[in-house]
């Protein structure tokens, strides 16, 4: 084996996104047969699949073989032994939502593997995290790429890091950072037609795969407060974490401590009467309501809340579960720099997660 021409990847997580990443990865191994992408390590949360040889596992049967796996994950230090055991280079795929796997990278990166993921915890955890996780990137040269952990497969970050490199001067980020929160608005409070009552809305989109299994989880605005703190960091301010600004909950009060997300939408139709108030209140002034993430650069103000916009807003005009994140910058001036399109969805999210792999390839 010519360690050189072979780069070795590990996957940690083989659900939605993970299934729709390694479909990727067999079509690009395919597409790119050198240098020769060898998958040594698979995993989910209880089974895993490796050698001690590190021989290449077949793409096209590696999920589909695991559930008969006897071997058991490795402990995240011992992975981290295992990969940095060998002459070729490596790249670790974390495909979970996991705040362990987080805490680990900046042991696999000082350790010379690089990481590519949708994990938003890792950037969106405490500041000491995020500033060990590129310190062990910088000093030992593996690379770190999170394409995915804001707006799936869309260029959000990349086009954030080149407006930066390039010493541009942000000034202000705004968006609809959600696809919960943009299906249910859309439907909500559309910029034509009355919409439908909020309750029913969101059990629509809790049927249609929308939401998180508990609605609570979208509907708390932690989500777009993780994506936020990252874009804000990678702009320059010291976020300290998701809690550490303002993040408007559109959970009632009296359902916070509801036993489950079935019992929440059961008595959700009660509160109905608090959204349709703020509907109106927006329609008064020939707006529409929408729920956006801003960071203000300048001011250093970052929240997460409900927000009116005129209908012939950009934020108003979305359809369906798409996402908007607008950068205002001096180059770009008063128009700002437009990224859109639909921002959740495990093909879009693991064509991200492809796509920084690629960026990693072409530096090894």
């Amino acid at each position: 084996m010519n360690s050189a021409r072979q780069i070795n990847i590990a996957v940690i997580g083989a659900g939605g996104v993970g299934k729709c990443f390694l479909s990727q990865l067999e079509q690009l191994a395919k597409r790119r047969p050198e240098p020769k992408l060898a998958l040594v390590y698979i995993c989910t949360s209880k089974k895993a699949f490796y050698s001690a040889e590190y021989a290449s596992i077949p793409l096209d049967t590696a999920i589909s073989s695991l559930p008969s796996s006897s071997q058991t994950p490795l402990p995240l230090s011992g992975l981290a032994d295992y990969l940095s055991a060998t002459s070729s280079k490596t790249v670790l795929i974390d495909n979970t939502s996991s705040q362990d796997v987080a805490e680990a990278y900046p042991l696999f990166l000082s350790r010379g593997i690089s990481i590519v993921t949708p994990n938003k915890k890792a950037f969106s955890g405490s500041y000491k995290l995020w500033q060990g996780i590129f310190s062990a990137s910088a000093q030992s040269g593996a690379l770190v790429y999170h394409e995915s952990s804001v707006g799936a497969g869309l260029p959000v970050i990349s086009t954030l890091k080149d407006l930066v490199d390039t010493g541009d001067e942000v000034t202000k980020i705004e968006g609809v950072f959600s696809g919960t929160m943009s299906f249910l608005f859309n439907s909500f409070a559309p910029t034509s037609g009355s919409g439908g009552q909020w309750s029913a809305e969101v059990k629509k989109a809790k049927e249609l795969g929308y939401t998180e299994p508990d609605p609570r989880d979208d509907l708390n605005g932690l989500d777009v407060a993780r994506k936020l703190t990252i874009l804000a960091r990678l702009a320059g301010l010291e976020v300290e974490s998701p809690s550490s600004f303002p993040v408007q909950s559109l959970i009632p009060q009296e359902l916070e401590s509801v036993a489950s997300g079935d019992e929440f939408l059961e008595k959700l139709p009660e509160f109905d009467s608090r959204m349709e108030e703020t509907k109106a209140e927006a329609e008064k002034e020939g707006k529409v309501v929408r729920f956006v993430g801003s960071i203000d650069v300048a001011t250093k103000q970052v929240k997460v809340g409900l927000e009116k916009f005129d209908r012939s807003h950009p934020i108003a005009a979305l359809k369906g579960s798409d996402n908007i994140i607008s950068f205002y910058t001096k180059r770009y001036g008063s128009n700002p720099l437009i990224i859109q399109g639909a921002g959740a969805g495990g093909e879009v999210t693991a064509m991200g997660v492809t796509s920084d792999l690629l960026k990693v390839l072409s530096q090894l």
